[in-house]
């Protein structure tokens, strides 16, 4: 009798233990498949976003003036299978080059996009041309050379040579994390411009230029593809809705799942020329933003 009590009893515990087994099993094949459709729709949701920013290239490019992008940052929405995408294009002629912009240029940029009053406006640009020039001299209105650097703790001083890429900016002396999101989007290395072209900067760019930005921005989004008017407006603002292209474009391509799933892709291309075989573009930037839902 107690023999079969006992037997009676390890049927049971190998019954609970095979139970368990069983349960962590499923628990982990459920675990896996669920990261397995994660991992699925985040890379439909990223190559959505790629196709983004090739159509673009297509539609910036359209010998067709009605189906042509114009490349001015303006959002440009566009169905690919189950994604629905927001596309920004921007000729990296907009922006403010950050190796040929003047002082008074880069100060009206700090102060307009930076947030930053006049004084202090000033002190960065001239960190910004101290990192830049050659010489060991600071500008008149502050700047930051090497002594600088060292006084505050920095193992490096100014690179006196040209800025290799924006994201240098993060290492001149003065500026913050907070500051240099700001002013990143409307700067860059490309251009090799000393002012911008106004018919594709931003609102905060055409004011360091010394222009009315929101009023000349509202007058280019009256203007339509195809329509590519010139000169004044009705009300009297000036031209520059047509300008000199460079080729090189900063793209943002969003793509957005039905199930809410979202990918961000954003990059600086050079058309034309790919320098892989079959590419028609040149990548001089790229930043995949995370799948999130």
């Amino acid at each position: 009798s107690r023999t079969r009590g006992a037997a009676l009893l390890l049927v049971m515990w190998l019954i609970a233990l095979l139970t368990a087994l069983i349960g962590a099993f499923a628990l982990s094949a459920r675990t896996e498949n669920l990261q397995g459709r994660v991992q699925v729709r985040g890379l439909v949701a990223q190559n959505a976003a790629r196709a983004g920013v090739e159509y673009a290239l297509t539609r910036v490019g359209s010998s067709d003036q009605k189906l042509q992008w114009l490349p001015d940052g303006r959002p440009n929405r566009w169905r690919y299978g189950e994604a629905q995408l927001e596309i920004k294009i921007v000729d990296e002629n907009g922006k403010v080059d950050l190796n040929q912009a003047d002082m008074q240029l880069l100060t009206g940029l700090l102060q307009s996009a930076g947030k930053l009053e006049q004084s202090e406006a000033a002190r960065l640009a001239g960190a910004i041309i101290d990192w830049r020039d050659a010489d060991t001299l600071s500008q008149p209105a502050g700047g930051a050379e090497d002594a600088d650097y060292s006084s505050a703790g920095r193992p490096y001083g100014a690179k006196d040579a040209e800025f290799e890429s924006v994201a240098e900016l993060e290492q001149v002396l003065g500026f913050t994390p907070e500051l240099y999101a700001r002013i990143e989007p409307l700067v860059t290395v490309y251009s090799g411009r000393t002012r911008p072209e106004q018919a594709f900067a931003a609102k905060e760019v055409l004011d360091a230029m010394g222009l009315n930005g929101a009023d000349l921005v509202r007058q280019r989004e009256r203007n339509q593809p195809g329509s590519q008017l010139q000169g004044a407006g009705a009300d009297g603002v000036g031209g520059g809705l047509v300008g000199e292209r460079s080729g090189t474009y900063s793209i943002e391509s969003r793509a957005r799942l039905t199930d809410g799933r979202e990918s961000v892709l954003r990059v600086v291309v050079r058309a034309g020329g790919g320098a892989v075989p079959g590419m028609p573009y040149t990548p001089l930037r790229w930043e995949e933003g995370a799948s999130t839902r």
